[in-house]
């Protein structure tokens, strides 16, 4: 299939063709491959290079929506509701609490890739240049996150395309276009590539870099044993533990921070970090505990054979503010605010 259109000839188009004795007669021809739409699917990936009619393939099939944002008010407010808002931010990796209290003009150029994707995504979008404007890393973790999410869902229908190959094994298209060869591949039974992580000690004077990220409060123990976790030689998160002293155990210990940054959320690192420690503390004959109100990581445990809930989990939780922690005073007050929390130990595979 060819496209034509036409440009006015000039005298700078001469000149910047004149060197090259390149022939130019005004009209543009752009060869298209024949593209057809499966009749249903969940994900349908259009790749190739730049120029090669992706965008053009893309027009037969709908137009990307352009989402509006209000510069005074927070990217979890342009949702219907705050359950949606929560599901939405963090099927795209944008797990950051303070980031979902944030106006989309100041958010990173990787969090504002996200915030659109989640606005986007429903029964027939279409989803341009995806992941075009940010890092590989983040592109990867984007692409898992969305995919799981729009199969759980079973939304039907959504279009990407993109330049970027890369995103293919991660996003597990159920049809692959390659504008380059003209073919159409079905859903392959390849494994993902596996992320390494590192898992290296370090202080608490680490945790600066991470406190701004952790959704309930910047402070950490000064006690607590902490590290840094790498993928591939990059920072991209933390955890640390502290003991905790029971009448009935001789060792134990409990989960104090893990943050993931925002920019390597999605892509389940948080949990599997956690999980590690774990393995760690019980291989050492110790016990391993951990309470989150955070409901991704909660959901985790309570599906995981790794974990056993405790006699406190998905109880109110008192302690803590959205902000920080309550002082004694405001408890003595009643001012506590009450979270459903999850409470699980670690217990490795049984």
């Amino acid at each position: 299939m060819k496209l034509e259109c036409r440009v006015e000839k000039d005298k700078i188009t001469e000149e910047c063709s004149k060197p090259f004795d390149f022939e130019f007669n005004g009209l543009i021809v752009t060869e298209v491959p024949e593209f057809s739409l499966p009749k249903e699917f969940n994900i349908l990936l259009i790749v190739g290079p730049s120029g090669s009619g992706k965008s053009s393939i893309l027009s037969t099939v709908g137009c990307q929506e352009e989402p509006f944002w209000h510069e005074n008010k927070a990217i979890c407010s342009h949702f219907d509701s705050s359950d949606e808002a929560i599901e939405k931010l963090s099927a795209v990796g944008l797990n950051s609490v303070p980031s979902w209290m944030k106006p989309y003009s100041v958010l990173s150029t990787g969090e504002r890739f996200r915030a659109d994707l989640a606005r986007r995504i429903k029964d027939n979008s279409i989803i341009d240049e995806f992941t075009s404007v940010v890092d590989r890393k983040v592109a990867i973790s984007s692409s898992r996150s969305v995919q799981r999410y729009i199969r759980n869902k079973n939304i039907k229908n959504v279009v990407f395309a993109t330049c970027h190959y890369d995103v293919i094994d991660w996003l597990d298209p159920d049809y692959t276009f390659d504008t380059q060869t003209g073919q159409m591949l079905g859903r392959g039974l390849e494994r993902r590539p596996e992320i390494k992580l590192e898992i290296v000690p370090c202080s608490t004077k680490a945790w600066s870099i991470f406190s701004k990220h952790h959704y309930l409060t910047s402070d950490i123990n000064k006690s607590a044993r902490c590290w840094l976790v790498l993928w591939e030689g990059e920072l991209v998160g933390f955890t640390s533990i502290l003991a905790f002293p029971n009448g009935n155990f001789k060792s134990a210990w409990r989960e104090h921070r893990t943050v993931v940054l925002p920019d390597f959320q999605g892509l389940g690192i948080g949990v599997r970090v956690s999980d590690a420690i774990g393995e760690m503390v019980i291989a050492s004959k110790g016990r391993y505990f951990s309470k989150t109100a955070h409901s991704r990581m909660g959901e985790y445990r309570e599906k995981s054979v790794s974990w056993r809930a405790t006699s406190k989990n998905k109880k109110d939780r008192q302690d803590y503010a959205v902000t920080g922690t309550v002082t004694k005073e405001d408890r003595y007050k009643g001012k506590h605010i009450n979270r459903v929390c999850y409470s699980h130990e670690y217990v490795g595979e049984q």
